[in-house]
């Protein structure tokens, strides 16, 4: 019994951590985009107008993924107290260095500050 959970929590973590590579891949990207939307405007020599609304279609797609990851990091924490109640506590689910709600709360609210800023 105990090796089948630790065979699902590993899949599952395998999983988690794949998404949440995905997740922060997709926001550097996003970014990568929408930084580079003024600059192609320039090169085109268009009109500070052209392509504003793109921009801010962008911006809202990053400050999605932004909220969608939060909550994944929600998701991986609640993970880890079903980790805890079936016993798992030895198989770590993370980084070496966990970081206390409240501490990973505040960071994710400084990113979600940034991109509302930005918009």
């Amino acid at each position: 019994m105990l090796k089948q959970r630790q065979n699902a929590a590993g899949q599952l973590t395998k999983r988690l951590f794949a998404t949440e590579e995905a997740l922060d891949e997709a926001i550097c990207k996003i970014g990568d985009l929408i930084g580079y939307m003024p600059e192609a405007r320039t090169t085109a020599n268009l009109s500070a107008v052209v392509g504003q609304e793109a921009i801010s279609e962008a911006t809202e797609t990053l400050k999605a993924m932004v909220a969608a990851r939060g909550h994944l990091v929600a998701t991986h924490n609640r993970l880890a107290e079903v980790r805890d109640q079936i016993g798992l506590q030895v198989m770590a689910m993370g980084s070496t260095e966990m970081k206390p709600p409240m501490q990973a709360k505040e960071k994710d609210e400084n990113i979600i500050n940034m991109v509302d800023n930005a918009a």
